[in-house]
């Protein structure tokens, strides 16, 4: 919301400088983002009249102009503006003058005397881009003839006034005008309010349009007016073009110009129908399937019975409380409008701008809400305003109320908005504090009972009221005081850690977080999760962002595919974010929806070089390998397995899911190389995703005894079939343990395998390999003696011998 300062104090005007005055705003909720002059600074520019104009003799383009500035000489300035004329009151830039840097950030453009093809010039006449007023540059701004010639173009064009942008809090619709803030700076600062005068304009015509509201949800109140004979090419006033632009919003045309201004200055959005192309009378209702709008904007939109309409005998006529349509939009052509107002609930208009992926001014008040008790009042300003620039004849107001909403009295106990503020703040100041905000009270000694006005649709419950009292009384009086508690040390838990503890460890094994959106392309479900009929977003914010994702891969492989497209060879990123699953056992709470899981994940992505270059290591490509590493170390000091299954996402022959104590929490693997080609990348990367819930859970290490006598190690090679995974043998030897006789074995590791490559190499046949394993064995209480160590190392031959036929190599 932006406004210039000087339309502010038409309202209300206190005895405040501008920071002083977007001090207390800001202070009071209402937070200033910017303050910025109209006009960047110019000096020695003023209004001058051209007096005469002659063509310049070797130039065809460039007249000569003699002009009266006030100086008390008549001075020569050569111009080539096409609209240049006798008679003309234009800003003259003197010689001396500075004016605004044609670049920003550059050095202001001084204006000195000169000489164009052979003819003096003594200063320049300016265009409105000169002046950095607008873009305008076809020609001279010209002004009004009673500007008094001499005059400061600053002051002529007040081009000292101050820019106010305002960021407004999605429940502060009733400041979304300049009217509600001056409403609010007289609350802040006790400074009058001066209202608008508004009268009923005289009714010349005995005409009115007929209207049905067919929706009552939709549509509480309908209010509209006949006006015939407009002149739609009337010429909107200078004082309206300069607060609409300083407003932010562009000079359109006359009828166009005053809806939008009473927009901004009442808050109240309203439509300007053409009445001769309107059939018949209006109905509102809600749309209907195979409906459909052109709208001003030029879009057309497919309608459904969600969305509200204004529809005529033949056709729709407008999205309701969003954008008319173009069949019924004025042009500079029109002569007979009907005017509407209206109040729509706001539930049916939130979300369906939004729903056409696009927004408008009305579309963000009214979903907000908007005054349902001043719709006649501002047609009357409205119609005051056409009929005043672009003249006409007025019927009377045809006003259709059917559903307005029910204020019920909110009640706000002093004692607890004591105790919440924290602040002794007596009722008497509770009561000026309400009456300020023109809230009608009563006060029974220890309650106040609140009707909230028909404006704030912020004031539902006693804490609402709370806020009022403590912004008004001024966050800034209430004193900061430490919290009285006892400070007790509370356990923590160690065997669980925090996200942020795993993400600082992903960060230090050179992964770099990255953040994604939840919402992904439905292309990526399928092709990662192999997903058909993933969670669909009902409005998405962009049309490949249209489902709700069930794994990390694709988002990861998004921002590896964004950073090779900016020249990275080495990419090492993770994401520590949610999936969204259907689980029908998912019961609905504060946080959750009913039937959908959304447990968080930890996936990562390894990329390019193991290393960076240097001349220490070798160069190679990440593996497997290396990421099942940093995966086991995520995990230490709890073993995690790996277990050779196939993802859709992942290499077949290159992947594994990974388990803990027996239950799956995640996977690793290199993409396949189909989703390599499709997405373009020159090498496979490596890319892990996990529970989080699994690496939150930490298992606590168990102390030993060290012993003081030395490990004993001994190598056994056995040759089994191919087929047997050398994590089986792995767990076989783990269960011999649990023996007497390998009560002292302490650790089994693999430290090779060996493959014949011929039938008779190395004694192997062609379906098996051969296997060696250290195996190191040690007592705490004595030093080990030969015939212990064999027999702990014939169990465990005899145990793989048994169970998998294993021999001795």
């Amino acid at each position: 919301m932006q406004f210039p300062e000087s339309w502010l104090r038409t309202f209300v005007d206190p005895q405040l400088t501008t920071e002083q005055l977007s001090h207390a705003l800001t202070m009071a909720g209402l937070e200033v983002e910017s303050l910025r002059r109209a006009a960047p600074p110019t000096s020695k520019i003023v209004v001058g009249r051209v007096l005469e104009v002659v063509k310049h003799p070797d130039a065809d383009k460039l007249n000569v102009c003699q002009v009266d500035a006030g100086t008390g000489s008549v001075l020569q300035i050569v111009c080539g503006a096409p609209n240049v004329a006798a008679g003309i009151k234009v800003p003259v830039a003197l010689v001396g003058a500075q004016l605004p840097p044609v670049e920003e950030g550059g050095t202001p453009f001084a204006i000195k005397l000169s000489k164009l093809r052979g003819v003096e010039s003594q200063g320049m006449l300016c265009s409105a881009r000169e002046l950095k007023l607008s873009e305008e540059h076809s020609g001279l701004l010209i002004l009004a003839d009673d500007t008094p010639i001499g005059q400061d173009i600053r002051e002529t064009l007040n081009l000292d006034d101050t820019i106010f942008e305002i960021k407004l809090t999605p429940n502060k619709a009733d400041c979304l005008s300049v009217f509600g803030v001056a409403r609010e700076t007289a609350a802040i600062t006790g400074a009058p309010l001066k209202p608008l005068a508004i009268e009923p304009v005289a009714v010349t015509l005995n005409e009115t349009l007929p209207v049905k509201v067919a929706a009552p949800e939709l549509c509480g109140r309908f209010s509209g007016r006949v006006i015939r004979g407009v002149n739609a090419r009337a010429q909107t006033p200078h004082w309206m073009v300069e607060r609409l632009e300083r407003a932010g919003q562009r000079s359109i045309s006359a009828l166009v110009d005053i809806s939008n201004y009473v927009m901004l200055e009442l808050g109240r959005p309203s439509h300007v129908f053409d009445l001769d192309k309107i059939h018949g009378g209006l109905e509102v209702r809600w749309g209907r399937r195979g409906e459909s709008l052109k709208l001003l904007n030029g879009n057309t939109v497919e309608l459904d019975e969600t969305v509200g309409v204004i529809v005529d005998d033949h056709q729709v006529e407008s999205l309701a409380g969003i954008m008319g349509g173009d069949s019924t939009a004025v042009t500079l052509d029109t002569t007979n409008i009907y005017l509407e107002a209206a109040f729509w609930w706001p539930d049916s208009i939130r979300g369906r701008a939004r729903k056409y992926n696009f927004s408008t001014d009305a579309a963000h008040r009214f979903e907000r809400g908007v005054d349902y008790a001043t719709t006649v009042e501002h047609i009357e300003r409205i119609t005051r305003l056409i009929l005043d620039i672009c003249g006409g004849q007025a019927g009377a107001v045809d006003d259709h109320v059917v559903n307005l909403p029910t204020r019920e009295p909110v009640k706000m106990r002093v004692a607890r908005a004591q105790r919440i503020i924290g602040v002794a703040i007596t009722a008497e100041e509770m009561a000026q504090i309400f009456t300020r905000l023109g809230l009608v009270h009563a006060f029974d000694g220890e309650a106040f009972s609140v009707t909230p006005p028909s404006y704030r649709f912020d004031i539902e419950i006693e804490e609402d009221l709370i806020e009022e009292v403590a912004r008004i009384y001024g966050f800034e009086k209430i004193p900061a005081r430490p919290p009285v508690a006892s400070n007790a040390m509370r356990a923590t838990n160690e065997t669980r850690r925090s996200i942020h503890t795993i993400r600082h460890a992903l960060a230090a094994r050179d992964y770099a977080e990255t953040i994604n959106f939840s919402f992904v392309d439905e292309s990526w479900e399928l092709d990662f999760a192999g997903n058909a009929h993933p969670v669909r977003v009902v409005n998405p914010i962009a049309s490949q962002l249209s489902v709700m994702r069930t794994t990390l891969f694709g988002s990861l492989i998004d921002v590896l595919r964004r950073n090779l497209n900016r020249r990275a060879d080495r990419v090492r990123v993770f994401e520590a974010g949610r999936v969204f699953l259907r689980d029908a056992s998912v019961a609905a709470s504060e946080l959750v929806v009913e039937g959908y899981a959304q447990p968080k994940r930890i996936g990562a992505l390894a990329y390019g070089p193991a290393c960076e270059e240097q001349w220490g290591v070798a160069s190679r490509t990440v593996d497997f390998f290396d990421v099942k590493a940093d995966v086991e170390a995520l995990f230490a000091p709890r073993v995690v397995r790996f277990v050779k299954a196939e993802h859709p996402a992942l290499h077949p022959g290159r992947s594994a899911r990974i388990e803990v104590d027996g239950r799956e929490v995640g996977w690793l693997g290199e993409l396949h190389p189909r989703w390599m080609q499709k997405y373009d990348l020159p090498h496979a990367p490596i890319l892990f995703e996990i529970d989080a819930e699994a690496l939150i859970e930490r298992a606590l290490p168990t102390p030993t005894e060290v012993s003081k006598f030395p490990p004993v190690r001994r190598d056994i090679a056995v040759v089994v079939d191919q087929k047997i995974e050398v994590q089986a043998l792995l767990d076989e030897m783990q269960k011999a343990l649990a023996e007497d006789a390998c009560r002292f074995v302490q650790r089994v590791a693999l430290f090779d395998e060996f493959r014949a490559k011929s039938s008779t190499s190395g004694g192997l046949a062609a379906h098996e390999k051969s296997l060696a394993f250290r195996v190191t064995l040690q007592d705490a209480g004595g030093t080990l003696q030969d015939e212990t160590v064999d027999l702990a190392v014939k169990a465990l031959v005899d145990r793989l011998a048994r169970v998998y036929g294993a021999r001795l190599r």
